[in-house]
């Protein structure tokens, strides 16, 4: 007959690697098919999954014997493929910055185009009522929350939603015009 997961882990915590081995039998294709799934490269594949098999063989004597032993050794593969692609994601350079080359950087035509927009978004918001410049300044510029914004102002908070919401409108309007007279 055969022994049950909980008595294999009694054995493994005890001693007995056959018992490890058996463990390995019955796990090897679900550990394979989790990884396999969450990471592409086959390499690494096999690699993760004899790391999970190395980190469930230490950490044995923490296994609780009311849950199952799959749900268990899932959680332990899915965590270690999440780590592996983080680092993987963390050691990934793109190849401008490898060169040295930033993407970022703009060109004299985008850093104008920019300038121009930045310049007729302020002047948008300069035309607009005290009560709405006040709250765009705020939660765009200064980054504050609606709760913040509710003591500075001592308004409640429907009246700021509101309010900010209205500012929002009345700006998308102006900037609309303000293109529309543009292209004419």
């Amino acid at each position: 007959m055969a022994l049950t997961d909980a008595e294999l882990v009694s054995q493994c915590v005890n001693g007995d690697s056959s018992a490890f081995e058996e463990i390995v039998i019955r796990y090897k294709r679900l550990v394979y098919s989790v990884v396999y799934k969450m990471i592409s490269d086959k390499e690494e594949v096999h690699d993760v999954c004899q790391e999970v098999f190395i980190r469930l063989y230490r950490s044995l004597d923490k296994y609780n014997p009311e849950f199952k032993m799959s749900t268990w050794i899932v959680k332990i593969t899915s965590n270690l493929c999440l780590d592996t692609l983080r680092k993987k994601k963390q050691d990934t350079v793109t190849l401008d910055d490898a060169i040295g080359v930033s993407s970022e950087i703009d060109t004299p035509e985008e850093a104008l185009i920019k300038h121009q927009r930045s310049q007729l978004i302020k002047k948008a918001v300069d035309e607009l009522p005290d009560k709405y410049k006040v709250l765009i300044v705020l939660f765009h510029n200064r980054g504050m929350s609606y709760e913040e914004m509710t003591k500075i102002l001592n308004e409640p908070m429907s009246i700021i939603k509101n309010r900010l919401y209205r500012a929002r409108l009345m700006l998308k309007e102006k900037l609309e015009s303000a293109r529309k007279e543009e292209v004419l």
